[in-house]
């Protein structure tokens, strides 16, 4: 029988040693199978004695340091041990190479669904719980940035000072590197660049207090339960840092459907869309729950579409020089254009 794709980056004799090591149940290792997820890092959910456990790791190629990846996000799943934040609970990390060949960590299973595409029967059946989706997704970020970074260990996991005067000039630079790809067109095919990054660094605001963001703050990265529209977790913390909370409220806006449901990319509409709140009702949840001044918001909101904008066209830079298939370039160029046309549109709201 072939092995599947995940054996080539899971050895299940060596995982089952390791765990020994650290007294994780005792016995084989059973019923592994991969869970889907938005990114390329392996998701593998197993059994061990009595226990339910997934494990997850890099792909064997990550952009990044993957072990240092893993790091990070395994940090910040046990500093929100305790915390009101909806998270999957961290059960170990492994940053020791010789297991896996890359850094993991282990955590408990989480229950739910990712509310993208067609949604589970009873959130069908049940208007109200689609409206609550959104409500739900807004108070989480919320209760995020209330956490006491300092308190739960996080004080030097990002680097505050210059944050935001470091954020157009970081992107504009990601955007510049795209040139190395033969065949992109450049930031002139983009409209609005120029005029949105000038606009970005003129308005910055003076001040802000720090916090844990998540960095990817989207549909596709939270998980409801089955059942009721409770949010589950929050997944994918592989960008997370300390910075400014007040961006992730941004990203959620900035990637959040319009009101027929049409979204920035396919993977953040969800079926059927009628009565999921608008954006200016997140914003709303949001300061309900949260003390944060929000006279900036549409700062960062303009900046996520900013950012956003520029990650997504690295794929169509990439596909301009043969090396990612250009159907996925095209209509994440297309993603590009739509978020720089919403940026200019808050740009110019009042």
């Amino acid at each position: 029988m072939a092995r599947e794709a995940w054996q080539e980056l899971v050895d299940v004799d060596r995982l089952a040693a390791w765990m020994d090591s650290r007294g994780l149940e005792q016995g084989p290792i059973a019923d592994a199978r991969p869970l889907t997820g938005g990114t390329q890092n392996l998701l593998l959910r197993f059994q061990r004695g009595d226990r339910q456990f997934v494990l997850r790791r890099p792909p064997p190629h990550p952009r990044m340091d993957g072990t240092a990846t893993m790091q990070r996000e395994a940090r910040v799943l046990g500093a929100l041990a305790g915390t009101r934040v909806p998270h999957a609970r961290l059960i170990v990390g492994c940053d020791d190479k010789t297991i896996l060949g890359a850094g993991f960590y282990l955590m408990e299973p989480v229950e739910g669904f990712t509310p993208t595409g067609p949604l589970p029967a009873p959130f069908v059946e049940h208007a109200g719980y689609r409206q609550q989706i959104g409500l739900a997704m807004a108070e989480a970020i919320a209760e995020l940035a209330a956490v006491d970074y300092v308190a739960v260990g996080l004080a030097d996991f990002g680097k505050i000072e210059g944050y935001l005067e470091r954020q157009v000039g970081r992107w504009r630079s990601q955007l510049e590197g795209y040139r190395d790809y033969p065949g992109w067109p450049g930031p002139a095919g983009i409209p609005g660049t120029e005029s949105v990054g000038l606009w970005l660094e003129a308005n910055k605001p003076a001040t802000f207090q720090p916090g844990i963001v998540h960095g990817d703050y989207h549909l596709a990265n939270v998980m409801f339960q089955h059942e009721r529209p409770e949010l589950a977790a929050i997944v994918d913390w592989e960008l997370a840092t300390i910075g400014d909370p007040l961006i992730d409220l941004g990203w959620l806006i900035a990637t959040w459907p319009d009101a027929d449901g049409a979204g920035i990319v396919p993977k953040l509409e969800a079926s059927p869309w009628d009565r999921f709140v608008r954006a200016d009702e997140l914003i709303e949840r949001y300061a309900q729950t949260s003390r944060r001044d929000l006279s900036d918001l549409r700062w960062y909101t303009v900046l996520a579409c900013y950012k956003l904008g520029i990650l997504l066209e690295g794929s169509y830079a990439r596909a301009c020089a043969g090396k990612a298939p250009m159907d996925v370039g095209l209509s994440l160029h297309a993603a590009t254009l739509r978020l720089f046309e919403r940026a200019q549109n808050w740009m110019e709201s009042r």
